[in-house]
């Protein structure tokens, strides 16, 4: 499939393929493919923990799991309050959760190479616990690692720092939208690539 370290929705997605773009051509790095993570995930969660399959995204170093809790109960005075309490049963949710998520990101790593960072999300409020920050030139997020990892994937750029500035260049209006074409067309071409030429 496409470039490493795409978003991915409930259920299907970008996969983290630990591919970079070396000397002579499209290398495979020694990653474990991480295509059927979305998949894996859904499947290895304790029913009741979310009311939808979660988002996984991936990159070349962390895995971050982001479900959605089941609605609260009840009215409440006003948003204030009702933030309040979404907060409130996130944390109670991360509490109750803690053993079986480490058991879970455990074996998560063990297949997939890749730390696993957990949120949750309720009503307006997301809170993710525990993300990496991984040193590239700054320490940067997996949402902004990820901008540059297709860079690099698509051959624009030879490096993260090289693509950390060529993208402070880009940044524009119609950037996400030309990083998604990009994906688009990087699909393409590892489909004819897995299909080769008939003979």
């Amino acid at each position: 499939m496409g470039p490493r370290g795409h978003r991915w929705g409930p259920g299907r997605g970008w996969g983290g393929h630990g591919k970079g773009r070396g000397r002579g051509g499209w290398q495979q790095a020694d990653l474990p493919d991480a295509d059927d993570a979305s998949a894996w995930f859904a499947g290895r969660l304790p029913d009741g923990w979310f009311t939808e399959s979660p988002v996984v995204v991936v990159d070349r170093e962390e895995i971050t799991v982001v479900g959605t809790l089941p609605a609260l109960e009840g009215t409440f005075d006003d948003d204030a309050g009702r933030a309040a309490a979404e907060a409130g049963r996130i944390s109670r949710f991360r509490e109750d959760t803690r053993d079986e998520r480490i058991e879970i990101a455990r074996q998560a790593e063990h297949r997939y190479g890749r730390k696993v960072a957990w949120g949750a999300k309720l009503g307006g409020t997301e809170q993710l616990f525990t993300t990496l920050s991984v040193p590239v030139m700054t320490r940067l997020r997996q949402e902004e690692r990820l901008v540059l990892d297709t860079l690099v994937d698509a051959g624009v750029a030879r490096s993260r720092s090289e693509a950390l500035a060529w993208a402070v260049r880009l940044v524009g209006e119609h950037a996400e939208q030309w990083l998604s074409e990009l994906r688009e067309a990087m699909a393409k071409v590892d489909d004819l690539r897995a299909q080769g030429p008939e003979l």
